[in-house]
């Protein structure tokens, strides 16, 4: 696992809540425009329409899956560290998305801003 990886942990979540409510507004429009209700308005939406539709959400709830399936993968990275202090600076630095003086002041002890990325960042060389 890479930094670079461990950083998009703040912001995957958040990503994925977009691309939800996307895929609900596809979804929404696809529906409408598929309705046969007589009472409507004639929809303006063709064939082709639709199947753009179909084929959106198709793609979105694919990009969806594996986004999620990527954010599971980072979480479960994390909880099987086996040192604690590392795990807590990990969920601390790259879930909770804090500066590493705010990480230092969280673990306490005497840890300065350098102590804990150092720590970090031997964790990560090590693996």
């Amino acid at each position: 696992m890479t930094k670079k990886d461990l950083s998009q942990l703040y912001f995957l979540p958040r990503e994925i809540e977009q691309q939800e409510r996307e895929l609900k507004k596809l979804e929404e429009k696809a529906v409408s425009c598929g309705s046969g209700v007589t009472e409507m308005p004639r929809s303006t939406c063709t064939s082709d329409k639709v199947g753009e539709y179909a084929t959106k959400i198709a793609d979105l709830k694919v990009l969806i899956a594996n986004n999620k399936a990527f954010l599971r993968q980072l979480e479960s990275y994390i909880n099987l560290i086996d040192n604690s202090q590392i795990r807590l600076i990990m969920r601390l630095k790259h879930k909770e998305n804090m500066r590493w003086e705010e990480v230092a002041l969280k673990i306490g002890g005497g840890n300065t801003a350098d102590s804990v990325r150092k720590a970090h960042d031997r964790y990560l060389e090590k693996i």
